[in-house]
């Protein structure tokens, strides 16, 4: 459980800080780009995952299922930021809009782990 615990918030730190470095080398912009910001979350919890599978007893090793429900689950949040404007706005919590695709990733991953 502990190991789990490690596990998201390494994945929620390494795709928060590491998504805006790997954008900088994509040009796009408008309205896809939180589709493409999803794409990367989810490239990016997959990847720690794996590496944090090797370190801790706790953790499985994901698979290339795991990938893609990590991305539909990123592609998802992103689709519902773009989709749906009001649903920030309706949850008392005040955060960046960005995280929801995040969360999806994250969420995605644990799903099918």
């Amino acid at each position: 459980m502990l190991g789990q615990i490690i596990l998201i918030a390494l994945q929620f730190a390494g795709a928060f800080f590491g998504a805006p470095q790997v954008l900088r080398y994509i040009p796009v912009g408008g309205d896809l780009k939180p589709f493409a910001h999803a794409a990367i979350f989810g490239v990016i919890v997959w990847i720690v995952g794996l590496v944090v599978s090797f370190a801790l007893k706790d953790v499985n090793l994901p698979s290339s299922k795991t990938l893609g429900t990590s991305i539909i689950g990123a592609l998802i949040g992103a689709a519902l930021i773009v989709f749906v404007p009001g649903l920030l706005k309706s949850i008392p919590l005040k955060f960046d809009a960005i995280t929801v695709p995040l969360i999806g990733a994250i969420v995605g991953y644990m799903v099918k782990r």
